[in-house]
């Protein structure tokens, strides 16, 4: 509750949370939103202005922009949200188990996460695709090889700051077992570092998942995609420039979105963050004020 009061003080937080949650609304319920199939064609509607019946016009097979554009959330967003959730989780677990066991466990998976972080994320991404071929399923796989690894170092490096505190050591000392304190006394204090990552990573996910499809490397035609669209009408983007505009400005609104929660997030959680950032505001105020008396002492 106290985080929701801090995210609403924040206008542009809410309103991010707000239209990430229209967003995957939207996705959720794509079938009964969509106003028409968004895979079928209509060759006389080709290249067809924004009407009442087509809010953003036709593309070049005469299908509704609108409808394609909804259900590209589900592979653009929602499908991306599920690759970050699985990353997420196993991070989440190796980074619990070398946090708080340390030594020799501690030692090894840190080793592979080193294995797996010493490759470029791109270059990685391409290997799977290489090895399983392309589509969509095999670089959200990509996605999941890459990014668990390094949930595990962030969530490992926060784990063990509260290891070693006294009510840690009193839990254990009680008799408590391992997974008792982990679930019970860590995870709820490591639950906003890792609200903060996650949502941070979604961003540069769903850009990354784009851009693959841009590059014909994702979802395959005749299945609707935001970078899927892009690259359909980057063919005509000199004849017919608008067709890019709403993929793009969906692609660019929802990634500042969640970037913008993720640093409302971050200050939300940490007192330290709001009290700078009320000190920060309280000090241009001052500034502004003392400019405005300085402007009119030399007008006078």
């Amino acid at each position: 509750m106290k985080i929701l009061r801090n995210l609403s003080k924040d206008r542009l937080a809410a309103a991010s949370f707000i239209l990430i949650v229209v967003t995957i609304v939207a996705g959720i319920l794509a079938p009964y939103i969509a106003p028409h199939d968004p895979n079928e064609v209509n060759m006389r509607l080709r290249f067809a202005a924004p009407s009442w019946e087509y809010l953003l016009g036709n593309d070049h097979l005469g299908r509704c922009i609108l409808s394609r554009l909804i259900y590209g959330i589900r592979p653009s967003v929602l499908w991306v949200l599920g690759a970050l959730f699985i990353s997420v989780l196993i991070g989440a677990i190796a980074g619990f188990i070398a946090g708080y066991f340390r030594g020799k466990v501690d030692f090894f998976m840190m080793r592979i996460c080193d294995i797996m972080l010493s490759f470029p994320g791109y270059v990685m991404t391409l290997a799977v695709v290489g090895i399983l071929g392309i589509g969509l399923k095999n670089i959200l796989i990509a996605f999941i090889l890459m990014k668990w690894a390094w949930f595990a170092r962030v969530i490992r490096t926060a784990v063990m700051q509260y290891v070693e505190l006294d009510y840690v050591k009193f839990s254990k000392v009680t008799g408590m077992s391992d997974i008792q304190i982990i679930w019970k006394h860590i995870v709820p204090v490591t639950l906003s570092d890792i609200a903060v990552v996650s949502s941070g990573s979604m961003g540069s996910m769903i850009l990354q998942i784009s851009g693959f499809s841009f590059l014909g490397l994702g979802i395959q035609a005749p299945n609707a995609e935001w970078g899927m669209m892009l690259n359909e009408a980057r063919q005509v983007m000199f004849s017919r420039p608008e067709l890019m505009l709403a993929p793009g400005l969906a692609i660019i609104i929802v990634v500042s979105a969640f970037n913008f929660l993720s640093d409302a997030l971050q200050v939300a959680l940490d007192p330290k963050l709001i009290r700078s950032t009320n000190k920060i505001q309280k000090q241009e105020v001052e500034t502004e004020i003392r400019g405005g008396k300085i402007h009119e002492y030399t007008r006078s």
